[in-house]
C-alpha cells in the first residue's frame, strides 16, 4: 500500500500530513482523516492503510502542525491510564488553541489539497474523524455542504457547536458514541438535529465501549467496536462516493 509524507500548505504556515492509497495507477474518491487528540502515530496510519486498502485516498493532517511536525508530543507505544494525566497536560493547551476559526481555515487548505492530487477523483469526498477529530470533521461537513459527500465520526464530541451547527449538513451520516459520551436525552436531541437537517443518517450508541474505543494502542481499545465502526463506515463511503 503506497503512502506518502506531505506539507500541506495553509494560511498559517504548512501542515505535515500522511496519505494512503492503492497502488493500481487509478484515481479514487478523496476521504479527510482527522486522528484523535494524540494525534499521526502508528495506528492511525495502519487505520488509514486500512481504508485506502478498500479503495480510497485517505489523507490524514497533522492537527498541531503549529506546534510543530507530528508527532508533536512524544507518546508512549501504549496510552494507557497512567499515562493520560501527563499526556493530557501537553496535550490539552494544543486542543485549546485549536480554535473553530483555526478548524476552518485548515479545512479549506485540506479539502483543496486532498482534491488536487493526481490519484484523487473529480466526485465528492468523505471526512472522518475520532474524538476531537469527530467534532473536526463534523465542522469540515458543515461548511462544505457542496463538496462532502459522507461524514462519519466516532467517539467524538460533535453536539459540542449545539444543534443549530448540523443544519447546513448535506453529507450522509453516521455518529458511532461509546457509552458513556452523552446521555440518552443528549442522544436524542442530536438525532433530532439531524432529522431537522433532512439528511439521511445513523447516530448510535456502541454497546459496551469507551471513549476511544477505535485506538487499539489506549485501555479504551474494543475489538468488536472497532469492527463494528468498519462495518458502518465502508457502506456508508459505498453509497456516498460510489
Amino acid at each position: 500500500m503506497p503512502t506518502k509524507t506531505l506539507h500541506i500548505p495553509t494560511e498559517d504556515g504548512q501542515a505535515d500530513a500522511f496519505a494512503a492509497f492503492p497502488d493500481r495507477g487509478e484515481q479514487y474518491p478523496g476521504v479527510l482523516m482527522y486522528a484523535d487528540g494524540f494525534g499521526i502515530r502508528p495506528v492511525l496510519r495502519e487505520m488509514a492503510q486500512e481504508l485506502a486498502g478498500h479503495g480510497y485516498y485517505v489523507l490524514v493532517p497533522n492537527l498541531f502542525y503549529r506546534h510543530g511536525p507530528a508527532p508533536v508530543i512524544e507518546l508512549p507505544t501504549h496510552i494507557g491510564e497512567e499515562d493520560r494525566p501527563a499526556v493530557f497536560a501537553q496535550l490539552m493547551p494544543l486542543i485549546e488553541a485549536h480554535s473553530a476559526e483555526r478548524v476552518l481555515r485548515d479545512a479549506d487548505a485540506y479539502l483543496g489539497f486532498l482534491t488536487s492530487q493526481p490519484e484523487v477523483d473529480a466526485g465528492p469526498v468523505a471526512v472522518t474523524g475520532y474524538c476531537v477529530g469527530g467534532l473536526l470533521a463534523t465542522r469540515t461537513a458543515a461548511a462544505h455542504p457542496g463538496r462532502v459527500a459522507a461524514l462519519a465520526a466516532f467517539h467524538g464530541p460533535v453536539g459540542a457547536d449545539g444543534p443549530d451547527s448540523l443544519s447546513k449538513l448535506t453529507a450522509e451520516v453516521h455518529f458511532g458514541h461509546a457509552e458513556g459520551d452523552l446521555t440518552p436525552s443528549a442522544l436524542g436531541e442530536l438525532n433530532r438535529a439531524l432529522d431537522a437537517a433532512g439528511v439521511s443518517h445513523t447516530s448510535e450508541i456502541y454497546p459496551g465501549t469507551l471513549h476511544g474505543f477505535t485506538m487499539s494502542d489506549t485501555d479504551a481499545f474494543s475489538a468488536s467496536g472497532l469492527k463494528r465502526h468498519w462495518d458502518r463506515l465502508l457502506p456508508l463511503l459505498g453509497r456516498a462516493l460510489g
